[in-house]
């Protein structure tokens, strides 16, 4: 059975920074290939990529990740009749998320005990664990809360009732949840099952943490007072990492639905959702330390396949550690490079036509944007385009393939 799967890798080379921090504060790693790498966690780079979309999709588009998801509903129940009060808003949020989702709904024990040891106001309920819902299933769960307002507990148990209920939660995803799923601890039939994977970033060398002692001086102190007020460290590295994810699009089209306007092509929120991962997961930046070191890098080279068999890593062509050029290493009229970029390029140059010949999965369309001399062998993989342009590229590509046969 055909199907598409959309690839992106991505080199990106980042100075002395520390995007993604474990539990002591030193950058993650991994070994791979017998040597210690960078690494960046896929959690961080997905929850980037996510950040991304508030700046490339309408929020009716997006969905909302919170325990606190009782208040969420509650200010929608209150903006469709203003007569609701507060209470009786959370009130009916918890009991119409909890027939929807299965999950209970209530004031954490904590800040119950903690109201009434300070003598406050009741707290409002939350969910046990994050709940994952989209601004179009909030809205249609507000509008069934105020609907059993009367008796909102009689209500949700009439089983046709409830059955509206789960429906609303599961019919309608946003973009974010049909990419990355949801899981529903109490109510497994409303799971979602991600459409995206996301690798952990390694870097294509071998790397050793470095730790930067700092101090901060006291603006009031005096002569008689010298010395800083405040000393420090803080570990980072700095890499050319290769980044991969892939993109079940079969399963991104069942997730998100047939567009339901008239004005737009049936197609239409899967190319948005398309357009919206590829750039956003190009262009977003795990946020860690990024005040301190100022990372702000962009993708030295990104490479984009659109398949009809099945996702393909790359990852193999850096198992073996690239090592540092130097000028040395290159003709005088290339005197101007080293570093880790140009071999991983010409690596992945190499390796690419390889595995895809062996395993016979050479057939994909293929997009690459590129920056500068050292990644010039890459350019031999497919169209260059530049970000614009690829990522409409592909969303028209992904637009005109059919959809599987049930």
């Amino acid at each position: 059975m055909s199907r598409t799967i959309l690839d992106l890798h991505v080199l990106q080379t980042v100075p002395p920074s520390n995007l993604n921090r474990d539990d002591t504060g030193a950058p993650k790693t991994a070994v791979y290939g017998g040597v210690r790498r960078a690494r960046v966690s896929s959690q961080a780079w997905k929850r980037a990529t996510r950040l991304a979309f508030d700046t490339l999709l309408d929020p009716a588009e997006l969905g909302t990740r919170t325990k606190r998801v009782a208040e969420l509903l509650a200010g929608r129940i209150r903006r469709i009749d203003d007569s609701i009060e507060e209470r009786e808003a959370w009130e009916l949020a918890a009991e119409t998320v909890q027939a929807a989702t299965g999950s209970k709904i209530e004031p954490p024990k904590r800040k119950v005990e903690a109201a009434r040891k300070n003598g406050g106001d009741a707290p409002a309920p939350e969910s046990a664990y994050l709940m994952f819902l989209s601004a179009r299933q909030l809205d249609g769960l507000a509008a069934l809360a105020v609907e059993g307002r009367a008796d909102i507990k009689a209500f949700l148990k009439d089983k046709d009732t409830k059955k509206r209920a789960k429906e609303t939660a599961d019919t309608r995803h946003s973009v974010d949840i049909a990419l990355f799923g949801r899981m529903v601890a109490d109510g497994a039939d409303i799971n979602v099952d991600a459409a995206a994977q996301v690798a952990h970033a390694i870097s294509v060398h071998a790397v050793e943490n470095e730790s930067d002692y700092y101090t901060a001086v006291d603006d009031h102190n005096t002569d008689a007072e010298p010395g800083a007020g405040m000393i420090g460290t803080v570990e980072f590295n700095s890499a050319t990492l290769y980044r991969y994810a892939a993109l079940d699009v079969d399963l991104l089209r069942r997730n998100l639905g047939e567009g339901l306007r008239e004005d737009e092509p049936v197609t239409e929120p899967l190319r948005r959702a398309v357009e919206a991962f590829v750039r956003g997961f190009v262009e977003s930046l795990p946020s860690g330390k990024l005040n301190t070191f100022g990372n702000n890098t962009l993708p030295d080279a990104v490479i984009v396949k659109l398949r009809s068999s099945r996702p393909v890593s790359f990852v193999g062509a850096f198992e073996e550690p690239v090592k540092a050029a130097s000028i040395e290493d290159y003709p005088q009229e290339e005197a101007s490079s080293g570093g880790h970029l140009r071999e991983a390029s010409e690596r992945l140059a190499a390796y690419v036509p390889d595995i895809e010949r062996a395993y016979g999965v050479d057939d994909a369309d293929t997009w690459v944007l590129r920056v500068g001399e050292s990644t010039r062998k890459l350019s031999a993989l497919g169209t260059e385009a530049s970000l614009p342009d690829l990522v409409e590229a592909v969303g028209a590509a992904v637009a005109r393939r059919p959809a599987p046969a049930e």
